[in-house]
């Protein structure tokens, strides 16, 4: 039995991929779970007991992936660890590294997972494989995200890693993905710049207040706090005395959200004024209307 175990541990083994571009059904792949299954039987494939500088790097790699589909992902990541100490020049190691990231990942040990996965970057830029290392190290960050009532770093941190992605590996199927956790973690960030804003516009702090709601039109101008960023920019400017500002805001938001329950509020606020498409040489919100909006930039 031992022989044939032997034999079958040194089948080259694939490194997981990410099916309809999500982590969750990484370990599904057929040739992973057909070689999991055929070690399931050997009796160094589990046992603690041998010591690990008896074993190739393939009966430890074994072992990995053992532990992960026993649902032991940091008892997986330890073994996958030791492959890069033991044997830190043969070929399992470098799959060991992005397997250790990924067993990390699994267990919620997000720290540990980018430490790996960035390990993995920096000695394999160019590997096929560092696409999957930069997403999982996106989703490490991705998938602690609070609400908007907290500190925002770890959102930011998560949309600077999927943007890396993106802009990195643009053709491969993570950034498929990452592009639409980017445009949810763009919203987040705007619910937090909209969370402030009603925060110091509710005290009276209409500056802050205002510029809060113009870095919701600036940054996060694609994104579906803008209806209600405009809308209190109006109340802000009334609040100030700037009803020039305000009739040009309500103006832009009646244009481009007319069915909006906002541009309703903020036509009451201006009730009796005239709002039409805001001038060409209007202020503020005039210039983003344009370059945002209409993708005039000149």
């Amino acid at each position: 039995m031992l022989a044939k175990c032997a034999r079958a541990a040194v089948i080259p083994v694939r490194l997981p991929t990410l099916i309809s571009g999500t982590l969750r059904t990484a370990l599904s792949h057929a040739l992973l779970l057909s070689l999991v299954v055929a070690l399931a039987g050997c009796s160094w494939f589990r046992d603690d007991t041998v010591p690990l500088e008896e074993l190739s790097a393939n009966q430890i790699y074994g072992q990995g992936e053992a532990f992960l589909a026993d649902g032991q992902p940091l008892a997986a990541a330890s073994r996958f660890n030791e492959i890069e100490r033991l044997y830190p020049f043969s070929p399992v190691a470098k799959r060991a590294i992005i397997m250790s990231a990924f067993s990390y990942y699994r267990a919620g040990a997000f720290t540990q997972a980018r430490a790996s996965a960035q390990r993995f970057l920096d000695l394999y830029p160019a590997d096929n494989d560092a696409a999957y290392a930069q997403y999982l190290i996106a989703l490490s960050y991705y998938d602690n995200i609070v609400d908007v009532g907290r500190d925002q770093k770890t959102t930011q941190d998560a949309l600077d890693a999927l943007n890396a992605v993106v802009s990195r590996y643009p053709n491969s199927d993570f950034a498929r993905d990452a592009q639409l956790k980017i445009d949810l973690t763009e919203d987040h960030l705007a619910g937090k710049e909209m969370d402030v804003g009603r925060y110091y516009l509710k005290r009276g702090h209409y500056t802050a207040a205002i510029n809060r709601f113009q870095n919701v039109l600036s940054i996060y101008g694609q994104t579906s706090h803008v209806p209600e960023a405009m809308h209190r920019l109006v109340e802000a400017y009334l609040a100030l005395g700037l009803d020039a500002e305000a009739r040009d805001t309500a103006a832009v938001l009646g244009t481009n959200f007319p069915g909006s329950p906002w541009y309703t509020d903020s036509f009451a606020l201006l009730t009796g004024e005239e709002l039409g498409e805001p001038d060409d040489d209007g202020g503020v919100i005039s210039s983003l209307y344009r370059q945002i909006i209409l993708g005039r930039w000149l």
